[in-house]
């Protein structure tokens, strides 16, 4: 006998998977031909496939702007929930084969992209072979917007910034440190807050932690800060001050071997000691995987067990 109350509600189904992959390629692409060529399909299949989806829903996805399309306020709504019924498909369907899901999806922070995560992924792809990792690398606004879009699956972030669709939970600890070239006249001695006030300061870009941390830091305690220069990346802002009589505010983490190989000095100052944590951040709604969250304990487990540059340090040393 065929339970027609069972029958009714698969009726009622009008949305499928397939036509939910095409909707989150075209979100990504801009267009139908863009969303064609990331999925692997023709152009007309996936026109046809949106078409199919918005006739279901009775409402419009997108807004029509010259050959792109962008997101309206409907299809706004459906990106967070048909990203996570997708990657829950994607992960069903890899229970049944010899291999993992897709990669894992990571993005960090230039600090911890650069100095932190490098030896965490390098030991978790040793680890498991088959487990690949895509790790992007950005500001920390680029961070929070990727995991908010759920354009990874976790972010690595240094700054306060947050969203309200995400969780945030702390990682390790860190701390900023003033740089200064070897030569630099304030290379001896211990800084005064007037003498750093007067300075030239080469700093990260807005929307970094860095950044953020750094003009919470000085902007609190010196009567000015006059900025040279505001650079993309760690590495640019270290090349600046080893070659410039400018001023850097930067991660222990960031400048450590920069430190011990003598292209840069750490100054001695009257600062009070600026710590911060380092945090992960997922979104709410998103379902882990194993494998994310197999990498998650692996990064911190590692976080406690790796040595890190502020241990032995002593916190008054450069306080004068």
């Amino acid at each position: 006998m065929i339970d027609k109350s069972n029958q009714s509600s698969f009726q009622r189904l009008r949305v499928n998977l397939r036509q939910l992959e095409v909707f989150l390629a075209t979100a990504r692409g801009g267009s139908t031909r863009a969303a064609a060529d990331r999925i692997a399909r023709s152009q007309s299949a996936a026109s046809t496939s949106l078409a199919d989806l918005e006739a279901a829903l009775g409402v419009e996805l997108f807004d029509r702007v010259g050959r792109r399309l962008q997101l309206n306020e409907n299809g706004r709504a459906l990106l967070t929930k048909a990203q996570v019924l997708v990657d829950q498909a994607a992960e069903l369907q890899a229970l049944f084969t010899d291999e993992h899901a897709a990669p894992l999806r990571v993005a960090a922070s230039f600090t911890i992209g650069e100095y932190l995560l490098p030896s965490l992924v390098s030991r978790w792809t040793q680890l498991h072979p088959k487990s690949k990792i895509h790790l992007r690398i950005g500001n920390t606004s680029e961070v929070i917007d990727a995991v908010a879009a759920l354009d990874v699956d976790i972010g690595f972030v240094e700054g306060s910034q947050t969203h309200a669709d995400l969780l945030v939970q702390p990682w390790r600890d860190d701390e900023m440190v003033i740089l200064a070239a070897p030569d630099h006249p304030l290379a001896k001695g211990c800084a005064t807050l007037h003498q750093l006030a007067q300075a030239t300061w080469v700093v990260r870009e807005h929307g970094s932690g860095t950044r953020q941390t750094t003009d919470d830091w000085l902007l609190n305690n010196l009567a000015q800060v006059r900025i040279g220069f505001e650079l993309g990346s760690n590495e640019a802002v270290k090349r600046v001050v080893a070659t410039s009589d400018g001023l850097g505010c930067l991660s222990r983490y960031a400048v450590e071997q920069s430190v011990a190989d003598g292209h840069l000095v750490e100054l001695q100052t009257r600062l009070p000691k600026a710590s911060r944590k380092l945090t992960i951040v997922l979104h709410r709604e998103k379902r882990l995987g194993r494998a994310t969250q197999d990498f998650l304990t692996h990064c911190t487990h590692s976080a406690t067990s790796l040595r890190s540059p502020l241990q032995g340090y002593d916190a008054d040393q450069t306080l004068c």
